[in-house]
């Protein structure tokens, strides 16, 4: 029985999926909490266990080949299966696991500083978090709790709303080297701008959005650096790389640690936000209705902190 598994390991198929549904190695590393050259050994220990590429290494990025896409739907299918079963027996075993779905940045940058208030005070629950950057694919029967992106019509979902979200140029203050702030807003066209790419972008602001909000006429410059991967790309601008675009909620923590900071004064608001989804056909329960009062608690708190300062009242 399952001959063609042979011995492989399942650490190497984990680490095969979690590069495969980010398509980065650094992200994989980042959700396994492991290095990214351990997961590009993995992978190609994986690939030559099998004979075969699973990715393509292409500029700045990979891809699945035809054999890698195969596979990884067999695997993530299998994964969600061993884990839901691990699941029930967790419940059977009187321990109560949460299934939160968000995406990568959000659960990054917002949930994850914030996280241990809620393990205090529930010590007997587990927060199992599923990250994707495709909302569809957080509404499936297994997930408790989704937050996610958006005008907050989801059609799988009852929705409440969270936050709305400020946007607005962030940069390490390495980049500035020691420049009176707040600059110009035109300041902006002498610095190299990170950009992000593919579907997860559809609902984010980009540069000409960004560069008409704050008066700027001229095009922004395409960018030698794009990721598909807002984390990533905040990594970059941490790491000085160029200036990226803010969403208040995820940068504050980076912001007040002076990891980033703000080069023009200008920002605006976006008539997206985050909200809270409940899956239609999950049975709501007293712990699903407490980790939703967290989450409420923990925005109305994070408002509070953001130094009073009132938010500006263009929409796009």
């Amino acid at each position: 029985m399952y001959d063609a598994l042979g011995d492989l390991s399942l650490d190497l198929l984990r680490a095969f999926e979690a590069a495969a549904r980010h398509r980065s190695f650094t992200a994989a590393a980042v959700e396994l909490g492991t290095t990214q050259p351990a997961v590009s050994q993995q992978i190609k220990r994986l690939e030559k266990q099998l004979g075969t590429r699973l990715f393509d290494r292409i500029y700045r990025g990979i891809e699945l080949t035809e054999a890698g896409t195969i596979l990884f739907e067999q695997v993530q299918l299998g994964l969600q299966n061993i884990d839901t079963g691990l699941s029930a027996i967790s419940a059977q075993q009187q321990h109560e696991v949460l299934q939160v779905a968000t995406d990568f940045a959000f659960a990054a940058y917002w949930l994850m500083p914030r996280l241990h208030r809620f393990h205090q005070a529930n010590p007997h629950v587990d927060v199992s978090l599923v990250t994707s950057e495709r909302s569809h694919n957080m509404l499936r029967t297994d997930i408790d709790v989704a937050v996610l992106f958006g005008d907050g019509r989801f059609k799988q979902g009852e929705s409440h709303w969270l936050f709305s979200e400020e946007v607005f140029p962030v940069c390490s203050p390495l980049l500035l080297k020691d420049r009176p702030l707040p600059l110009p807003a035109q300041s902006l066209l002498e610095f190299p701008l990170l950009h992000l790419r593919g579907e997860n972008s559809s609902n984010w602001f980009d540069w000409s959005g960004v560069f008409r909000e704050v008066g700027i006429t001229s095009a922004p410059a395409p960018g030698q650096l794009r990721f598909d991967n807002y984390t990533l790309l905040i990594q970059a601008a941490i790491g000085g790389q160029g200036v990226a675009i803010g969403w208040r909620h995820l940068v504050d923590n980076l912001l007040a640690q002076g990891l980033l900071c703000r080069p023009i004064a200008e920002s605006a608001m976006s008539r997206l936000g985050y909200y809270v989804v409940l899956p239609q056909r999950k049975r709501r329960g007293a712990l699903i209705q407490q980790f939703v009062d967290w989450l409420m608690e923990e925005q109305a708190s994070s408002a509070q902190s953001l130094n009073g300062l009132p938010l500006p009242s263009i929409a796009v």
